[in-house]
């Protein structure tokens, strides 16, 4: 193993959005029993810390793996493609639009069922959004076109979360 392996190499994992939810399960949990610093308890305090850190940058990289928006960012960075989403803000119009309609109708939501509605609005959105990375990413191999469905997923879960909130408040 190596450390400096991106998490795809150090998973064992083909680098591509969809991944087998159980294989990933399972393949943490080998490689956090292989690096576990019990196991290392007899070589000292040194090999300990070695241990200690490959547990941690196992964790990170399952982490990032498990999670489908941050794993697409993470294949768009490994492409030389970075989101930049605090600098780079360009959406298309109608992603916009559809941004501006949502934020008007979470401020005249004023009941549990409209909240409802609207939430199942951003989950099929976000849907659509994670179907339209799998084609980018796995069928076409297209970072650009990731790079855009990863920033348009990062506002859907923030808006999503902010429903949530105002549901939690009712």
């Amino acid at each position: 193993m190596n450390l400096q392996a991106d998490d795809f190499t150090l998973f064992g994992l083909p680098p591509r959005f969809r991944l087998d939810r159980a294989v990933l399960d399972e393949r943490w949990k080998q490689l956090q029993r292989r690096v576990h610093p019990d196991r290392f308890a007899h070589q000292g305090a040194a090999a300990q810390r070695v241990a200690m850190q490959w547990s941690v940058r196992i964790n990170e990289a399952y982490a990032r793996l498990k999670d489908p928006l941050k794993r697409a960012a993470y294949w768009c960075e490994l492409q030389g493609v970075p989101v930049n989403a605090e600098d780079n803000t360009a959406m298309p119009a109608a992603f916009l639009m559809q941004q501006m309609e949502w934020r008007e109708a979470l401020d005249e939501a004023n009941d549990e069922a409209t909240l409802e509605r609207l939430l199942a609005e951003t989950r099929q959105a976000r849907d659509a959004c994670l179907s339209e990375l799998a084609k980018a990413i796995d069928e076409r191999g297209d970072a650009q076109a990731a790079v855009g469905q990863v920033r348009a997923l990062m506002f859907i879960e923030r808006f999503a979360e902010e429903v949530h909130n105002r549901l939690e408040r009712l």
